[in-house]
C-alpha cells in the first residue's frame, strides 16, 4: 500500500460557501466548495487524522477512509476539534480508545470541552486515550511506525502546533513561525501552509506572508491551506509560480 497525503478540508473557520450562501469572491466550482480545515495521512495500514473538523463525517465518507488510529491535533479551536464527537464509532470498531496527540495547552482544553469523550459519565464509556506530546514521538501500528517532530508556532494570541513527518510539514493556524523553527522546514518535499486572505490578518498567514516562508524554506512544493471567500482557486493558481499550488477538498498526493 502506497503512503498518502490527503487534505480532507482547506477552508477557514466557516468553510465556503458560509451558512448563510455568502460565497465572496469564490467562482462557482467544486474546488471552492471548501470544509473545515484538517488532513489525513495513510502510512501503509496505520491511518492518522489531523484534527476533527465539524465536517469530519462526510470528509472520512467522501474520502473513503475506512479506519482510523490516532488523532494529532494542531490546537484546540472549534473548527479543528468539532467533530471529536463523530469518532465514536471507529471506538465501537476497534474495541480500543483511540489515542490523540496535542501540546499541554490543547488536551487540557480538550479535557474540559469533550470531557464526556475522556471520562466516564452517565453510563457512557470514554472513547478516547489523550497523549501529551514531547518535541519527537511516534505513532505506531504492527510493524507500521510514523514519526513525528512537533514544534511550535504563533496563531494570533496562542500557540499551535506544526507538524513535520517524511518530509511533509503541516502548519494550517499560523501567522508566525520562530526563528529557531525554521530549521524543521528545510529539504522538504512538502510544505502545508496556511494562507488566509490577501490583507494581513493577526492570527493567519496571507498571501504574501506564506509566500515569503516559502521562499526563506524553499520546499519542492507548498499546498496553501485554510483558504477564505476572497482567494479563488483558479484565480490564485493564475498568480502562483508551478511549485505552490491552492488546496481542495480531496486534494492527496502519494509519497
Amino acid at each position: 500500500m502506497k503512503n498518502k497525503f490527503t487534505i480532507l478540508g482547506c477552508g477557514s473557520s466557516l468553510g465556503s460557501p458560509w451558512i448563510t450562501n455568502y460565497k465572496g469572491n469564490l467562482n462557482k466550482s467544486s474546488k471552492n466548495i471548501r470544509t473545515r480545515c484538517c488532513a489525513h495521512i495513510q502510512k501503509g495500514n496505520l491511518s492518522v487524522l489531523i484534527d476533527s473538523s465539524p465536517d469530519i463525517k462526510n470528509q472520512f465518507l467522501k474520502n473513503k477512509i475506512k479506519n482510523l488510529d490516532s488523532i494529532i491535533y494542531t490546537h484546540e479551536h472549534a473548527d479543528q476539534t468539532a467533530g471529536i464527537f463523530e469518532m465514536r464509532p471507529f471506538y465501537w470498531k476497534n474495541k480500543i480508545k483511540i489515542p490523540i496527540y496535542g501540546s499541554r495547552r490543547t488536551i487540557r482544553a480538550l479535557k474540559k470541552t469533550y470531557r464526556y469523550c475522556f471520562v466516564e459519565e452517565q453510563g457512557y464509556k470514554p472513547i478516547m486515550k489523550a497523549k501529551i506530546i514531547n518535541k519527537n514521538f511516534s505513532i505506531k501500528k504492527n510493524s507500521t511506525k510514523l514519526s513525528i517532530k512537533a514544534f511550535d508556532v504563533t496563531h494570533g494570541l496562542i500557540k499551535s502546533t506544526g507538524y513535520l513527518m517524511d518530509k511533509i510539514a503541516y502548519i494550517s493556524d499560523c501567522n508566525k513561525v520562530p526563528q529557531k523553527n525554521l530549521k524543521y522546514l528545510k529539504n522538504l518535499n512538502y510544505l502545508i501552509l496556511d494562507c488566509l486572505k490577501f490583507n494581513r490578518h493577526p492570527s493567519h498567514f496571507n498571501l504574501d506572508e506564506a509566500l515569503n516562508l516559502i521562499k526563506i524554506t524553499k520546499p519542492k512544493k507548498a499546498i496553501l491551506t485554510n483558504l477564505h471567500t476572497d482567494l479563488d482557486y483558479f484565480e490564485l493558481k493564475k498568480m502562483l509560480p508551478k511549485n505552490i499550488i491552492p488546496a481542495y477538498d480531496g486534494l492527496s498526493f502519494s509519497y
